[in-house]
């Protein structure tokens, strides 16, 4: 019978190989996920910028693309769920959402569904959270162009999204801090209204003075 020790040696050498295996196995999977996930914010962003310059044909191949990258998250999902759960793995998702949203909001297409974009409910809507302050982006850019046909439209949009995100009264470890991003929005959404009611009330004023000045240069 071998001595005490060598047993006790004979398994620490065997779990310490098992571990190394594993935790070798995980850190190539974290490491995976992690460039994953940094190239779906960057052509999440990218897919952003091309939206409001109206490139959608380039918006549209981006976000194509992130989608292929979201596919390979999910496969080491499947085979490592906890290095899926991750705070970066989130925040890509949570791009990916706000890129897909800022997108179908100012091209006036269907929003598409948590899974439409194979994510949970927590990055899906802390995107669109954050596409409150896209769509703001939005609205000035039109302001500043003179085009308000679709400004009362897509604030009217903007307040529901508030609407609806600040009635999940969950904990926040539970909606992924959705809380602290509805909290940010409403700031962003009351000054958008502030914005656009003022652009409103100059533009109906100048629409005044013009039918002033036509009638009386009529008159003359």
């Amino acid at each position: 019978m071998k001595p005490s020790l060598e047993i006790h040696l004979d398994t620490l050498n065997s779990v310490s190989e098992e571990a190394r295996g594993f935790f070798r196995e995980k850190h190539v999977a974290r490491e995976n996920a992690l460039q994953l996930s940094r190239q779906m914010v960057q052509l999440s962003s990218r897919a952003i910028r091309s939206a409001h310059r109206g490139e959608f044909g380039e918006a549209y191949g981006l976000l194509e693309t992130t989608r292929e990258l979201m596919e390979e998250l999910l496969n080491i999902e499947r085979l490592h769920p906890d290095v899926f759960y991750v705070g970066f793995v989130q925040d890509a998702q949570k791009e990916y959402s706000e890129a897909n949203a800022t997108l179908a909001f100012i091209t006036g297409v269907p929003l598409p569904s948590p899974k439409d974009l194979n994510m949970s409910y927590a990055p899906y809507l802390s995107g669109l959270g954050e596409a409150i302050g896209e769509m703001r982006r939005y609205i000035l850019d039109c302001l500043r162009k003179g085009d308000i046909s679709r400004c009362e439209e897509i604030l009217d949009l903007m307040d529901q999204i508030h609407i609806e995100l600040f009635s999940m009264d969950f904990p926040e470890a539970i909606t992924g801090g959705l809380r602290r991003i509805t909290d940010a929005m409403r700031g962003i959404l009351e000054r958008t209204r502030a914005d656009l009611t003022t652009a409103l009330r100059q533009t109906e004023l100048e629409f005044r003075l013009t039918q002033i000045w036509e009638h009386v240069g009529g008159i003359e």
